[in-house]
């Protein structure tokens, strides 16, 4: 695969995940929650963290880093004029975004922590294909990530799928 081809199989890969992330953070893979239709914004960095059994949970924050691990493995291969800092900023700015029509459409709350976490998952998926890159070499690299965002894009489809169709002992509705 030459290295054209396999920038043409990044990009399709690339539309397919923003879909999916749209799909998942801003239609709420199709369900509507209780907590929708009300506007909520939080500015307070972690200041509101969601509380379990009187615990802090740090699963949201987690889940909400590692969602945005390939927005930065796929902008780092694909905008590769981009500097660090124009890389971090293009996270921020998606990850306001998303935020953003949360808030507008009323489907769930603008908060700067996600921002946060959302931004920092950003980084360190950069930092996994740099680390990718020192490893195999620029043009190898990118078959590894497209076979391996090949293997997450169908894996992901197929565990969403099975979700909408509630074939799975997972329910989110």
């Amino acid at each position: 695969m030459n290295t054209n081809t396999g920038k043409k199989l990044t990009s399709v890969l690339f539309i397919i995940y923003l879909a999916a992330l749209l799909w998942i953070l801003v239609f709420k893979l199709g369900t509507r929650f209780s907590y929708m239709g009300n506007r909520k914004v939080n500015l307070i960095p972690f200041g509101e963290p969601l509380i379990l059994n009187g615990r802090i949970d740090y699963g949201e924050m987690i889940l909400n880093a590692i969602i945005f691990i390939p927005l930065g493995i796929y902008v780092g291969v694909l905008f590769k004029r981009l500097t660090f800092g124009e890389n971090v900023f293009l996270f921020f700015l998606v990850s306001l975004m998303f935020e953003g029509l949360q808030y507008v459409l009323k489907i769930g709350a603008f908060d700067i922590t996600d921002i946060i976490t959302n931004t920092v998952g950003g980084v360190i998926g950069l930092l996994i294909l740099k680390a990718i890159e020192k490893i195999f070499g620029d043009s190898k690299a990118l078959k590894f990530i497209n076979i391996i965002a090949l293997i997450g894009t169908v894996s992901m489809i197929v565990l969403l799928s099975l979700l909408k169709l509630d074939m799975l002992p997972v329910r989110y509705k």
